[in-house]
């Protein structure tokens, strides 16, 4: 692996405050960050489209000066640019190969716009394996006078009926990083004849959860013990994953979602939950491929 962090850029405000929020990320890590900026400038029908001068000045404006805002801000950090003509999701793929992480705008006003309607944001995620985060401009998003990360805590969403180890994985490695507590979440549903109207049975409910409560413990016990210094608060619930998550997310400085890793070139390659996190979180969201 090139240890590196890439981040996106197109102008907007939102891709601005992931390149902040990237750089404070590199320095966590103690990586290079690399500014990619990358644009099809290709026109619709009747519109004429800049020279190639114009755009290539724009856009090495745009990288470079963005870039010596982040080095002002961070002397110690090592800082990358690039510029692309070509189509912006496969030009970041390519250059983030290898890469520790992707970081995106979440509502760009130019090539990353709707990232969750299918552009480019939603094309990277669903190309690569490296995990990319999403992030907002929010206040959060923007740079901090201690040039760090808010001092919020990590919260990851899993499915202990489906391998998390990746999840898990990159959510104690950034809990550890940040020294702060890591949030577990798992959302569980009651059997349709347990859980409702005149079926239900209390006991039954109080056994089910007894049995989620202990497996989320059995998946955790691991990396407890590999993460020591890492505090844990798990949490096992009824209820949808989504509504749950994106409740926790106003304390959450990031959160933790993952993706898996489909083959085929057709259906769907962000899960339901994913979607919905990405759609109404504010917290910047890490989506993590696995298996």
């Amino acid at each position: 692996m090139n240890d590196r962090i890439v981040a996106g850029l197109d102008g907007s405000a939102e891709s601005l405050a992931a390149a902040h929020w990237a750089a404070r990320e590199a320095l966590l890590r103690g990586v290079p960050l690399h500014l990619v900026h990358a644009e099809d400038w290709s026109s619709p029908r009747g519109f004429p489209a800049p020279t190639s001068d114009v755009r290539r000045h724009w856009a090495q404006a745009l990288v470079s000066e963005t870039a010596d805002e982040l080095r002002e801000s961070h002397p110690e950090l090592e800082v990358d640019v690039r510029s692309f003509d070509g189509r912006p999701a496969a030009e970041l793929v390519g250059v983030a190969a290898g890469a520790n992480m992707i970081v995106l705008g979440s509502r760009g006003l130019g090539t990353l716009t709707g990232f969750v309607l299918g552009s480019v944001g939603m094309a990277v995620i669903r190309e690569t394996v490296r995990p990319v985060v999403m992030v907002r401009a929010s206040e959060d998003a923007v740079p901090h006078p201690d040039g760090r990360h808010a001092a919020r805590e990590v919260l990851v969403g899993v499915d202990i009926s489906r391998p998390c180890d990746a999840l898990l994985a990159f959510a104690f490695e950034e809990a550890a990083r940040r020294a702060c507590t890591l949030h577990v979440l798992h959302s569980w549903s009651l059997p349709p004849l347990v859980g409702y109207g005149a079926a239900y049975d209390p006991r039954v409910h109080a056994q089910l959860e007894m049995s989620a409560e202990a497996s989320l413990r059995d998946v955790l016990a691991p990396w407890r013990a590999k993460h020591t210094d890492v505090g844990v608060i798990a949490r096992s619930s009824v209820g949808h994953a989504a509504t749950e998550l994106i409740g926790m997310a106003a304390e959450a400085g990031l959160i933790v979602v993952g993706r898996r890793i489909r083959r085929s070139s057709v259906g769907a390659h962000i899960g339901p939950v994913t979607h919905a996190v990405l759609h109404h979180s504010k917290a910047p969201v890490a989506v993590i491929a696995h298996e």
